[in-house]
């Protein structure tokens, strides 16, 4: 498309995401006749599926619940996420030639292990249904009407009975989520929940810290959050259940599945308490007190024979560095209080982030348009007639393994579905009330 001067259309999505996309292709499906247009101002269309999974795509999880989201009240999350279940999601991308396939994890990716293939399955469905995409095409203002909406564009103004409002939050900014959908929606009426901030984003840590010199070195591990006062961090009410996963130390910190996975709960936990820890067992099933009677008990070793097996031999020297231990000493050479240190080191390493990696490495937003604000029946505005929103942009941030994805396709299924009802009305009752006054005519 050449140019948008002057044109008109039923639905206008604002984003060609994966929630966009989504919705469009569901709105275009749900009434064949209407005009749908997804507009997209990135540089590269899709360009955080592509990126997603390690350049996989993970598209979803083959278990999906409320309790793995963060933000809304659960209840309003699975209102959502029971709409178009992982089931669906399966259906569809079968639909379109793309088969998944279930890892030990529970995360599921095509068998290609190329995401290509799940944007290629997308913009072909939204294709089929007869969506007309247009990119790249930033939107630069939108204003609600009598009669729908007018949004300004780089290619000219383009009106509209609906908007599926999804530009994405503001994670990975260089795929053009970079927060204009925010001020869309303030323009729109809705407000944005005082904390914005990446989540599923690596952790950084002080200069000079000791796992940072280990760049590059990769464990099995399990994270927990702790208070200043030895207090656990509580989500929903309850304590947060140890997060398991592999962590990766890197130049600048810790990254990793399961750095990931607990750095959207210490964000907001690090809001509250600045003094919050992330706690992490490198031998997890094993306490220091039971690694230090284990020690104890060896006879005539040195502490890195003792510990030999149990972790990487470059991890621990660099432990027994940082506990002041002479890992070639035999383990009855060294001071009790040393001893202690290292096993805590190594079964529950306190951990004091100085923040996070940001935006720019956040594999999805903590924040947004708050869900009460939302129909989750419709996913209408009810501050706006005729806006849908989806995706992202709403305050609904899941865990790592395909979760965000999921919450894409069934919200954005959502918004498909009842914009495309909505419009279909719309045009109706215009078409009618276009025809009284030539009935009037002809009575007179």
């Amino acid at each position: 498309m050449s140019g948008t001067e002057g044109a008109g259309t039923d639905i206008i999505v604002v984003g060609a995401g994966a929630a966009g996309l989504f919705a469009a292709t569901w709105a275009a499906r749900t009434c064949p006749d209407l005009h749908v247009t997804a507009v997209d101002g990135a540089k590269m269309l899709g360009a955080k599926i592509l990126v997603a999974g390690g350049g996989r795509c993970n598209v979803t999880h083959h278990a999906v619940d409320e309790r793995d989201y963060r933000g809304a009240p659960p209840a309003a999350i699975r209102a959502v996420l029971r709409r178009f279940p992982v089931e669906e999601t399966i259906r569809f991308f079968a639909e379109f030639g793309v088969e998944l396939k279930r890892e030990d994890t529970g995360k599921l990716f095509p068998t290609t292990d190329q995401a290509r293939t799940v944007l290629d399955a997308l913009l072909g469905a939204a294709a089929a249904a007869g969506v007309h995409v247009v990119h790249p095409c930033r939107v630069q203002s939108i204003c609600a009407k009598d009669d729908g909406f007018e949004l300004g564009t780089e290619r000219g103004p383009i009106r509209a009975r609906c908007v599926i409002l999804c530009p994405g939050g503001m994670s990975l900014p260089r795929s053009g989520s970079d927060g204009a959908g925010f001020a869309m929606a303030r323009a729109l009426g809705h407000t944005i929940t005082p904390m914005v901030e990446p989540a599923l984003v690596p952790l950084t840590l002080p200069d000079g810290h000791w796992l940072r010199q280990l760049s590059g070195v990769s464990l099995p591990a399990s994270i927990l959050l702790a208070l200043p006062s030895g207090a656990r961090v509580h989500v929903h009410g309850k304590p947060l259940k140890p997060i398991e996963g592999a962590v990766l130390c890197t130049h600048f910190g810790l990254s990793g599945p399961a750095i990931l996975d607990v750095s959207r709960h210490w964000i907001h936990a690090h809001a509250a308490d600045p003094g919050v820890r992330v706690i992490v067992q490198w031998l997890p099933g094993l306490s220091a007190e039971a690694l230090d009677q284990r020690l104890l008990e060896v006879k005539g070793r040195s502490v890195l024979a003792a510990l030999h097996g149990l972790l990487p031999e470059r991890f621990l020297r660099a432990a027994c560095a940082e506990a002041h231990v002479d890992g070639t000493a035999g383990v009855q050479q060294i001071p009790r209080d040393r001893r202690q240190l290292l096993t805590r080191l190594l079964c529950a390493c306190e951990v004091l982030p100085s923040g996070t990696r940001g935006f720019t490495a956040a594999e999805t937003t903590a924040g947004g348009i708050p869900l009460d604000e939302i129909d989750g029946v419709t996913m209408m505005s009810r501050r706006t007639n005729n806006l849908f929103i989806c995706g992202e942009v709403l305050d609904v941030d899941g865990r790592i393994g395909g979760f965000s994805f999921q919450w894409a396709w069934a919200s954005g299924f959502i918004a498909g579905c009842a914009a495309a009802d909505r419009a279909s009305s719309l045009r109706a009752a215009a078409i009618v009330n276009k025809s009284r006054p030539r009935q009037r005519e002809a009575s007179e």
